[in-house]
This record gives C-alpha cells, sequence and structure tokens, in this order.
C-alpha cells in the first residue's frame, strides 16, 4: 500500500504489520486496504487468504503487502484473527482479479468475491478418530474370531474410522472399542478426507475408448500442438456435428498427462449434463463440474483442489473462471457466443474474454469452440479474410488468433436441408401456430418414427393478455413489462421480477368477466395445438419452466432412446444435445429476435436459428429444418438456407461480413467501444436530478460519444425507475479510465444506484 514518507514507524512496538485487501464494494476499479497487525499472518506470503475483523464483523480478505509503515498508532490497529488452512493465491491469479477489476471499474473487493466464495474451503478438513494397531499386543490379550479378524486386516491396511473398519471386517462397533480399550489398537485424529469419486483420474493419459481424429481435425489438433506452450486464442470453428469437442478433448488429454488443470467454460447448466457423459465416455472418469447448484461439500472439495495445483479437468459455467488455479495449463469456452456468458449483476463482465485475459495473464492457450462464432471472434481471428491453406489458418487477424474451420460433420451424417415458410403466404389456421407445410412435415416424421422437434425461444402459454371489452393488458406493477401466461401453473407472471398472480377471469380495469384473451403463442400453447392434431403421439415440452436441472437429465435420456415423438423447445434445446433419432426440426417463429433495437439482434438470431438447425439429421438418417417467417428475404433467413451438400460457412460469412462492415461503419464492437451507465431509483425526482448531474459533468473528448440521458426501454424493473446513458469510443480509446474520472466527480443522491457495464450486451 501507498504511504507518506513521514508515517510512524510501528516497528518499536514490536507489533508485525500487514496489509488486507477487503471484499467490500467501494472504490471502483480498485482495491480497498487496510492495516492490521498480523499476528498468525506475521510470515505468510502475498495473497494469502486470512480472517480478519472488519466494522463489527469477520470477513475473509487477502494479504497484499507486509509494509511496516502505517499512519494510524498501533493500539488503534485491529489483529488478524487467523490463516486460512490453503495455499496463498498465485501471483498470476491476483494480477487477473486486479485486471478483471480495472477492465469492468468494479471495486476489487467485489471481484476478489467471486473467487473467496467458498469460505468453508479455507477450514481445515474436520478431524476423525481412527484406530490402528498398537506397537506390541499387551499380556493376556483375550482373542476371540471377531477380535482377531480386525486385527489380522489391520495388519496390512491403513488407519481407518470406526465405521469403516467395521463395515470392511464385518464385526460390530463394540468389538473395535474394546480391543482399543484393552491397548490392542490405538486410537488417534487425522483429517477427514474427502470420499473418492468418479472424479479420480487414472495416471498417464489413457483412454477409456480411444477415437480417431480425422484428417481436418487432426491437422487441426497439430497446429494447437505447436503453439500450446504459450498464450495464443484458437477458434475452432466448426459446422454443427463437426466434432469440435472431439479436437479440444485431444487437448485435454495432452495437459492432464503433463500434470496441468484444465478449465472448460459451458454456456448454461443443462448443457454440462450431456456434455459431462460425453466426457465419461471418452476419459473414464468424470470431470469436475461447478454451477450455483452444485452441493457445498463438493464446492469445497473443488476449490481446494484448485489452488493447491493438483491436476484436475473443471468444467462449469461462467462463475468457475473464478476458481483459485494455481498450475492451469488450458481454457476452453465452449459455445463463445452464447449471450449466458455476460454477467450483468453485481461484476459486469464477459466471461469469455476474461477467460482470454486469464489464460493471456497465466500464459496458456485459450480454445474457443463454436459452430456460429461471435463477430467478435470472427473478425479477431481474421475470418472475413481469405484462408490460408497453411496449416488451416488465417493469414491475417490479431496476433496471437488462429482459425481452424471444420467445414464437414463427423462420420456419415451430412447436414440437414434447411428451407423457409413464407407466413405471408402459408398462413396457419385462425387460432393455430403451425402451417400446413410443417404440420405434413410433422405427420410423416410420426408415420416413420422418427423424431420433430418445434422450436419456439418463448416461454409459457401466451406472451400478452388483452380484455377483448377496454383494451386493458395485463402488466407488472412493478416493472414495465407483460405478465406472460403460464397455464400449466395457473399462473401469470412477470418474467424481470418474478412476481406472479393466479389466471383470472376478471379484468382489473372494467371488471368485465369472461372477456381476457392470450394473445400469441408460447411453448404451452404449442403443445396444446399438437395434442389436439396428434393425440397418440407423445409430446413433450422443454424449457426452463417445464422442466428443472434435475428433471432434464431423465427427459434427455427418453428423447435419444426414441420414447418422444414430438419435442417443442426454447433454447434450451438449441444446443450442445445429440438425438440421433430427431429429423425434423421446425422453428415456429424466427422473426422473435429481430427487433428491439440491439445491435446484435441480427447476429444473435442467426447463431440462436443454426444451432437449433444442428440438431436435424445427426444420426444416419438425413435430416430436414423448415422456418417459418413473415421475413424470408432478410439477411439472416438468407444465411441459413443451405442444402446438405453445401458448405454453410460461406452464406454465413456472407452474412457475418455485411454485419461487420455495418457496425464499422456505425463505430459499434468489435470496431468501437461501448459503456452503458444506468441510474436507477424507487423516487424519480432524485432519479432525474442524478441524470441532470451526470450529464453536467459529462466529459468532452475526441473520438468520444456519449449518449443520454434517456428513458430505459425497460423504464422500471422491481420497483426502480431506470435512466440510461450509453458511451461509445474509438476501439484504440480507454473507455474505461474516460468512464471511471467522469463518475468519481458525480455526487448522487442518497437512494439512486449506478451501474457501470463495460461492453454491454443489454441495452433495456
Amino acid at each position: 500500500m501507498d504511504t507518506p514518507s513521514d508515517q510512524a514507524d510501528v516497528m518499536t512496538g514490536g507489533s508485525v504489520l500487514c496489509q488486507v485487501a477487503v471484499p467490500v464494494p467501494i472504490r471502483r476499479g480498485q482495491m480497498q486496504i487496510y492495516d492490521y497487525i498480523a499476528g498468525p499472518a506475521a510470515h505468510c506470503a502475498v495473497g494469502s487468504i486470512v480472517k480478519a475483523p472488519l466494522a463489527g464483523r469477520e470477513i475473509w480478505g487477502v494479504v497484499t503487502g507486509h509494509d511496516q509503515k502505517a499512519d494510524i498508532a498501533p493500539a488503534k490497529l485491529k489483529t488478524v484473527i487467523s490463516l486460512a488452512d490453503v495455499p496463498a493465491l498465485s501471483d498470476e491469479t491476483l494480477r487477473f482479479l486486479q485486471a478483471v477489476s480495472r477492465w469492468t471499474l468494479a471495486p476489487f473487493g467485489s471481484v476478489m468475491r467471486l473467487m473467496l466464495n467458498t469460505p468453508s474451503a479455507f477450514l481445515p478438513p474436520p478431524e476423525q478418530t481412527v484406530y490402528h494397531l498398537s506397537a506390541q499386543l499387551p499380556d493376556g490379550l483375550r482373542l476371540t474370531p471377531q477380535r482377531q479378524r480386525v486385527l489380522s486386516f489391520l495388519q496390512s491396511a491403513p488407519p481407518l474410522p470406526l465405521v469403516d473398519l467395521s463395515r470392511e471386517v464385518g464385526v460390530s462397533a463394540s468389538v473395535i472399542k474394546g480391543l482399543a480399550d484393552d491397548g490392542a489398537l490405538n486410537r488417534s485424529s487425522q483429517p477427514r478426507l474427502a470420499p473418492a469419486g468418479t472424479n479420480e483420474m487414472p495416471p498417464g493419459s489413457a483412454l477409456c475408448a480411444e477415437f480417431t481424429l480425422t484428417s481436418a481435425q487432426q491437422q487441426i489438433a497439430d497446429g494447437i500442438d505447436t503453439l500450446a506452450g504459450a498464450f495464443s486464442v484458437h477458434l475452432i470453428d466448426g459446422i454443427t456435428g463437426s466434432g469440435k469437442t472431439e479436437v479440444y478433448f485431444d487437448q485435454v488429454v495432452k495437459q492432464v498427462a503433463a500434470g496441468k488443470q484444465v478449465l472448460i467454460l459451458l454456456p448454461e447448466i443443462a448443457l454440462t449434463t450431456s456434455w459431462k457423459a460425453r466426457f465419461e465416455k471418452w476419459f473414464g472418469y468424470a470431470p469436475y463440474i461447478w454451477h450455483s447448484s452444485v452441493s457445498a461439500a463438493r464446492r469445497k472439495s473443488i476449490w481446494r483442489q484448485a489452488i493447491s495445483g493438483q491436476p484436475m479437468v473443471v468444467a462449469g459455467a461462467r462463475s468457475a473462471l473464478f476458481l483459485p488455479f494455481s498450475s492451469p495449463g488450458l481454457i476452453i469456452v465452449d459455445e463463445e457466443h452464447d449471450g449466458s456468458y455476460k454477467q450483468e449483476d453485481h461484476v459486469s463482465y464477459q466471461a469469455r474474454d476474461m477467460a482470454i485475459l486469464r489464460a493471456k495473464i497465466h500464459d496458456v492457450p485459450v480454445l474457443l469452440a463454436s459452430a456460429t462464432p461471435s463477430l467478435e471472434s470472427w473478425t479477431h481471428a481474421g475470418c472475413g479474410e481469405t484462408i490460408s491453406a497453411v496449416e488451416g489458418r488465417t493469414a491475417a487477424g490479431q496476433t496471437g488468433w488462429y482459425h481452424w474451420p471444420l467445414k464437414s460433420r463427423y462420420g456419415s451424417a451430412h447436414l440437414p436441408d434447411v428451407s423457409l415458410i413464407d407466413l405471408r403466404l402459408s398462413k396457419p389456421e385462425a387460432g393455430k401456430w403451425l402451417s400446413a407445410e410443417l404440420m405434413e412435415a410433422v405427420t410423416e416424421r410420426l408415420e416413420a418414427g422418427e423424431q420433430s422437434l418445434l422450436f419456439l425461444n418463448r416461454r409459457g402459454y401466451a406472451p400478452m393478455t388483452v380484455c377483448g371489452d377496454c383494451g386493458h393488458r395485463l402488466t407488472c406493477h412493478q416493472c414495465d413489462s407483460l405478465l406472460v401466461t403460464h397455464k400449466l401453473a395457473g399462473r401469470v407472471q412477470c418474467h424481470f421480477c418474478g412476481i406472479g398472480q393466479p389466471i383470472t377471469q376478471t379484468c382489473p380495469s372494467c371488471e368485465t368477466t369472461g372477456g381476457l384473451r392470450a394473445v400469441g403463442p408460447g411453448v404451452e400453447r404449442l403443445y396444446e395445438e399438437l395434442c389436439e392434431r396428434f393425440p397418440e403421439a407423445r409430446i413433450a415440452v422443454l424449457s426452463s419452466d417445464t422442466v428443472q436441472t434435475s428433471a432434464a437429465d431423465a427427459l434427455f435420456a427418453a428423447i435419444q432412446a426414441g420414447e418422444i415423438d414430438i419435442l417443442i423447445g426454447t433454447q434450451m434445446a438449441a444446443k450442445g444435445h445429440h438425438f440421433p433419432f430427431l429429423t425434423l426440426v421446425g422453428v415456429v417463429d424466427a422473426d422473435l429476435g429481430l427487433g428491439g433495437g440491439d445491435l446484435r439482434a441480427a447476429e444473435r438470431t442467426y447463431q440462436l436459428l443454426w444451432q437449433v438447425a444442428g440438431r436435424s439429421g445427426r444420426g444416419e438418417r438425413p435430416g430436414k429444418v423448415m422456418i417459418q417467417t413473415f421475413q424470408p428475404h432478410h439477411p439472416v433467413m438468407q444465411a441459413l438456407v443451405v442444402g446438405p451438400q453445401d458448405n454453410p460457412n460461406e452464406a454465413r460469412d456472407k452474412f457475418m461480413q455485411a454485419e461487420a462492415e455495418a457496425r464499422q461503419a456505425a463505430g459499434m464492437p468489435p470496431f468501437g467501444r461501448l459503456a452503458a451507465l444506468i441510474l436507477s431509483a424507487s423516487d424519480i425526482v432524485k432519479l432525474e436530478q442524478a441524470a441532470r448531474h451526470l450529464n453536467d459533468i459529462r466529459p468532452q473528448f475526441a473520438k468520444v460519444d456519449i449518449f443520454g440521458p434517456a428513458q430505459a426501454p425497460l423504464s422500471r424493473v422491481r420497483g426502480q425507475f431506470r435512466i440510461r446513458f450509453l458511451v461509445r469510443t474509438e476501439r484504440q480509446v480507454a473507455i474505461g479510465k474516460i468512464v471511471d474520472e467522469w463518475l468519481s466527480q458525480a455526487e448522487l443522491p442518497s437512494g439512486v444506484r449506478l451501474v457501470c457495464d463495460i461492453d454491454p450486451y443489454s441495452f433495456l
């Protein structure tokens, strides 16, 4: 910690000092450090985790130094309470946390809490009593057959707890306790070890089931091998079903054999189930799974192993990026384009970008895998340029980035045939949502014993309820949003704050009964339509409302076994799944994501629709995709129309090139930088006062544009009114520094909250 030269030297008092960074959300982009009397932390390394008193409570912090000068008298300093029973955070890990704090302008304390989120891991394992043979048996010991079995077993066994020893030998606990009381066995204490599980790695790099890479896959693997000793970014750009996972599994094998730790990020918890089964098939053991639903005991075990540097493979959601790996060898971001990698609460960060940042700090390679790369990665890897024939890499792109294309499906599978249904010409029946062409295709699949997936990225029964008598729409009283009807649950619910109420037949405005009408389709309404049309078919709905994570495994297994005829799904069904009997994908409303003023709307729609199209025809049977749209000539729709023998990346790259040119002309990412400032308060007068104040002190720089203040499109959430600013700069401008200096001058009224989002993905 920086201190004035005239600070008092407290060593004369005999107290050793240390500086501790504490997890408090103050000082944007910087550490909040306090001096403490070191106590048990007197000789610990920088990065050590300690428990210390702060404002009447005990917190876990990180030692940042041992400066022995302080401007506070030693008598006023508090003493560190204890030292965590884990190694210190590595220098690279500390630099990563600081870099995230500076990049996102989040307080270092808030970023540090993302890593120190498992406090049970800081404590030593609980002690347990174990039994082992005494050095010499006592004279006159009475030996029964049961006692003899215990003594014989322990001659070649390690010390064991009472329960385990009793079970292994097949005697009662009283027999073992009696031998200890008579002096034949000794009791001692040792740490309780975590039970061995399926995560135990076999020695070496042997796989449970060998897989053979295709020539294209092997070419990529060999190219990555030549660059594996240092930081580099590899975009594995493979069409759906091309075997991208096997390519990065090949790298995992090599890193584990070298005794390194591997992190694999997956976009959603639901993906980890199917992905884990695929991993176990090849490796013969399970990876460590990390997400919010993992038990506390499991989280503790994984956290301690990560900081110890033991070889391990961790697969998990974005939060796994903040595990304290001491010896990482490789970071993989699967489905790197996925929007769920963006964290918007507390610390706003993009996990893909922070994974690249962490890989650079640790000087290890990072692999990005996707069938539909983000425009950012596509541009950085030079995918818009001519592909070099040398080693499959691009000839251009950012330094350290490499593009590895996979243009055909693995094995005998081919891409599905994709066609458009113009809803202006092929209108569904009144009150229905599926065109005659799509219904006919579903009928054909039922007759052939094949499966169909109907995709609609809208949860619930209907997105809006309107009174036919007065026109009143049911809205959330806390948010500027409509209430969504969930007929299966018997409720209408706000999808922003979660508040809901039972479905009613009485209009709350005109109090007329029977006039409320559900408007528009959700997955539940499609289920109703299909059950009416195909009463004998086995139909299931896959959405976060109808299938919890714990039940998803059973549904996926039923689909893979052919026990489901028609699957109706939201984006939960769009990616990462392999359903061998599924040969038809029908997109019910392809235009759903194209509006809303989101600069990534077209890109996201293409990515989502191509991902869901990729679920069709992954087995031996050919696949077909039918897309219902009112905009068949939209560039997104045209990019999706390919045949089984076509190279889909040609149409995609044409679409992406046009998107890139439009973004570049507008100075938007990835060619420019954005930062969003969101003010919120329950008192709209104070909120407007704060917005005027920020506007009055707004900075004036060349190549910097500030838009706003303006009412947010979603003007109220959870009872909080919202106003936004948007900052846009050229790519080379230090946008974080500009925003930080601007906000450091602000004096906001009490009750007004300010959220800063560098590189925002949401513009609501």
